[in-house]
């Protein structure tokens, strides 16, 4: 039976797939509705270390022998940690399946946590931590999000402190496992050639152990704004300006993409004609939005010399005060038609089938057919557009900049070039 098909266990685990008939690989993943939000300042980081200890060994195998048994037979496996989920997922060959859902269990349920290996581990996520700083271009949205959000849980670092993931004690990944992994809040995905009972039955017995109840209630996310700078004898200043926006659960979320689409989704956008093409500014600019499940950010980032800089923000600044009130049909037709290119492109991959169930399981604990998406998109206009533009643009902006700072205006002269 093809489509997809959801069912709950006993446990409050949420099994659902996708029977794909056309291809011959099945990925499998399991969600959980955990991540940066929800750690205690005095642990920040133990989310992603957690995700790293899975893979370190479990009672019946070694970290040497979860990677050997998926590569052996030509499978993949990973995981990552955002700021509200943490993945576990594999992709494999049809046949395979089975050992893709055995491991992933065997991670999450039966992980010993062995303290050579977390001793090991922590100096593998500070060596993390390092590469990111030495990476402006990656380490500035850290800076911005804290700016955007300070002094509050969604604004910390996925990566932690390097302070506090090198004291981080081994009972502290344990008991943040115990309190957030639980039934209820995880999701067993899969996507591809699979039969829906099949998986249920399996994930039955290997997820028998789970708990059901978690404790992964996140502090709401208040957005504030600020600035930050940090100037740096680099070739090019690091720019992110961004506003309040909205989360998943908004009226104005699809309204919200096909703005952010126009502005600065691609080479037609108006930042990219703008900025780079007509000025000559930037080699690298864009727009994109963040979305959580109470909030939102969307933000502006760009590249640029440390003379040119100076140039940049005016402009920039200009083409957000003249946006609202200039925008045409054509142009926000484009960005809903890359929308929607993008939403069917995006189901030809079994890995994004699966992590887009997940993420819709967790975040409006429903599936959002396709078609309702496509419809949400056709039903953004001009006017709606029009109107989350002069939601955001009039909130107080956060600014996060590294690199030779000198032209950089200050943020009160920013903050008064954004003004109508």
């Amino acid at each position: 039976m093809s489509g997809i098909r959801e069912t709950k266990l006993a446990n409050g685990l949420r099994v659902i797939t996708d029977t794909v008939d056309t291809v011959q690989t099945v990925s499998v993943g399991v969600w959980v509705g955990a991540g940066t939000r929800n750690e205690p300042s005095e642990i920040n980081g133990v989310a992603h270390l957690l995700e790293h200890m899975a893979f370190k060994g479990t009672e019946r195998r070694s970290a040497a022998d979860i990677a050997r048994e998926v590569e052996d037979v030509g499978g993949q496996i990973n995981a990552y940690t955002s700021r509200e989920h943490t993945a576990y997922y594999a992709k494999v060959l049809q046949e395979d399946a089975p050992l893709a859902m055995d491991i992933l269990a065997d991670i999450l349920l039966n992980s010993t946590f062995d303290p050579d290996e977390l001793a090991r581990e922590r100096a593998v996520v500070l060596q993390e931590i390092g590469q990111s700083h030495d990476t402006p271009d990656d380490i500035i949205f850290d800076h911005f999000q804290s700016a955007a959000f300070p002094d509050q849980p969604i604004g910390r670092p996925v990566l932690g402190l390097p302070e506090i993931v090198e004291a981080m004690p081994r009972d502290a990944i344990i008991g943040h496992m115990g309190k957030t992994y639980g039934g209820e809040a995880m999701v067993l995905s899969a996507a591809g050639k699979i039969e829906h009972d099949d998986v249920v039955e399996r994930a039955s017995t290997l997820f028998e152990g789970l708990r059901h109840t978690s404790e992964n209630i996140a502090a709401p996310g208040c957005y504030t704004g600020g600035d930050y700078r940090e100037d740096q004898a680099l070739e090019q200043v690091h720019l992110v300006l961004g506003f309040p926006a909205v989360g998943y659960n908004d009226e104005a979320f699809y309204a919200s993409s096909v703005l952010s689409s126009l502005f600065g989704g691609g080479m037609s956008s108006r930042l990219f004609q703008e900025i780079r093409e007509r000025r000559g500014l930037a080699y690298s600019i864009y727009s994109f939005m963040s979305f959580y499940s109470d909030c939102g950010l969307l933000s502006i980032y760009a590249g640029t010399g440390g003379e040119e800089v100076a140039e940049l923000t005016p402009a920039l600044c200009g083409e957000i005060r003249r946006l609202a009130t200039t925008l045409e049909e054509s142009e926000v037709a484009r960005a809903r038609n890359q929308l929607k290119a993008a939403t069917l492109m995006a189901l030809e991959s079994t890995n994004v089938r699966s992590e887009q169930m997940a993420q819709q399981a967790l975040i409006f604990n429903r599936q959002v057919p396709v078609e309702e998406q496509i419809a949400r998109i056709d039903a953004v206009d001009c006017d709606a557009v029009a109107k989350v533009a002069e939601r955001f643009f009039s909130g107080k902006p956060t600014i996060a900049a590294i690199g030779p700072l000198g032209k950089l205006a200050d943020y009160d002269t920013i903050a008064a070039g954004l003004m109508p």
